[in-house]
């Protein structure tokens, strides 16, 4: 930690206390869902913890974000309700900040940059939000807020760094302590920290001794970097864009910095894996920043073994399509799905040859693609990419054996 962390985390907690969070608690009451916490026996077994989730995906706009959002629209006079607000996000706070608005009848106005999936805009416009298209980056859209802010007299409402927002947020740690008050850690998602600092400030006063471990996306350990004094690179393609955060906030760094007893990384494959899992086993849809919390488990057992572990299943929005890539990719890693190139000669009965290889194996072909043309092989070879199903790993591995036990040259496609 920083010493100019340190020496200002006591002010910036005076901004934020326990009786801030169970006020926020009151009034958001009957607005938003208190969602169930429940035992997982299945992952508990797989990461050798008690592992308890708290179904925030499960909010109307499904995500924890509504809490935050309509404690601070709460907070508003009159003259700001008619005014209205506005917000820079492309996520989970524009979608609970527009819906929580158009309810209490308080113009919403959100920024998002120009290269904002049309899936979110359509989402956010669905619940009440207006959408002001503005930049090519979230930093642009952020200073263009800004800049409406003033000139048409709105009030903004920041989607982590404000105290009103973490005190909502932090209602969810208080719900989960109500309803098992003997979770020895909670592993919560970071992105800006407005989550983290919200419910780390609420279970600390409640259960002072309670474990608090944070955790990031390993491509944007913005917060990580911070409070730990390293210096990783920030960026890239995450699934986990919920919590892909360049820059934290300065009011939640603060509390944070004093708050986390540690604070994990997760690889993009250990948030697939989680992800897949949560769908397989709890039947239950996250986002990549949802599953961050039990891919930080599984990933750090150490930290975790044999303790009562809560984690936030912080949302649920995720386009189809890249759910489905996730859930294929998973599948790929375990063995259950693989593609085999396999080098052939082109004359009849070559592939009938390597499908009989196949049955004998009980491998099914999905999918076979040849390639005459466009490979490094003479005139008369050929190249086959079989796309195929196995039972798991073990099987395939006997299949590609016996391939080039006969033979054949086997290229296996492999998945990060």
């Amino acid at each position: 930690m920083t010493e100019a962390l340190q020496t200002s985390a006591s002010d910036a907690a005076a901004l934020l206390s326990i009786d801030d969070i169970r006020a926020a608690a009151e009034r958001i009451a009957g607005h938003v869902v208190r969602t169930d916490l429940d035992h997982s026996r299945t992952l508990s077994k797989i990461c050798g913890c008690e592992v308890y989730l708290k179904f925030e995906n499960l909010q109307f706009t499904a995500a924890y974000k509504e809490r935050g959002a309509l404690n601070a629209l709460l907070h508003l006079t009159q003259e700001q309700r008619e005014r209205g607000v506005i917000a820079a996000s492309a996520g989970n706070h524009a979608q609970g900040l527009s819906y929580h608005g158009s309810r209490l009848g308080v113009p919403v106005t959100i920024v998002m940059p120009k290269t904002t999936p049309t899936v979110k805009v359509m989402q956010t416009e669905s619940v009440g939000g207006k959408v002001v298209l503005e930049g090519e980056t979230f930093d642009e859209a952020y200073a263009y807020a800004r800049s409406m802010e003033k000139q048409l007299g709105l009030t903004f409402v920041h989607p982590f760094d404000e105290p009103l927002v973490a005190a909502g947020q932090g209602t969810v740690a208080l719900e989960m302590l109500e309803d098992n008050p003997d979770l020895d850690m909670l592993v919560i998602p970071v992105g800006g920290g407005g989550l983290s600092t919200g419910m780390g400030t609420a279970a600390r006063a409640i259960k002072p001794d309670i474990g608090l471990i944070g955790v990031e996306a390993q491509l944007y350990p913005s917060m990580y970097n911070l409070l730990k004094g390293t210096d990783y690179p920030i960026g890239g393609d995450t699934l986990a864009e919920g919590i892909a955060v360049k820059e934290p906030g300065q009011f939640t760094s603060k509390v944070l910095a004093k708050l986390l007893d540690d604070f994990v990384l997760v690889s993009e494959s250990e948030l697939e894996h989680a992800l897949s899992l949560l769908l397989q086993i709890e039947k239950t849809v996250v986002e990549g920043a949802g599953a961050a919390g039990l891919a930080a488990v599984m990933a750090h057992p150490h930290l975790f073994a044999g303790k009562k572990v809560g984690i936030v299943l912080s949302g649920g929005n995720i386009d189809q399509r890249l759910l489905a890539n996730v859930l294929l990719r998973d599948l790929a890693r375990s063995g259950r799905l693989a593609r085999l190139k396999l080098t052939l000669q082109d004359r009849p009965g070559a592939l009938f040859k390597v499908v009989e290889e196949f049955n004998k194996h009980q491998v099914n072909i999905i999918e076979v693609y040849h390639q005459r043309i466009f490979t490094h092989l003479p005139a008369k070879g050929l190249t086959a990419d079989i796309e195929c199903e196995a039972r798991d790993g073990e099987q395939i591995d006997a299949l590609v054996k016996s391939l080039r036990d006969k033979g054949y040259e086997v290229i296996q496609a492999e998945v990060s």
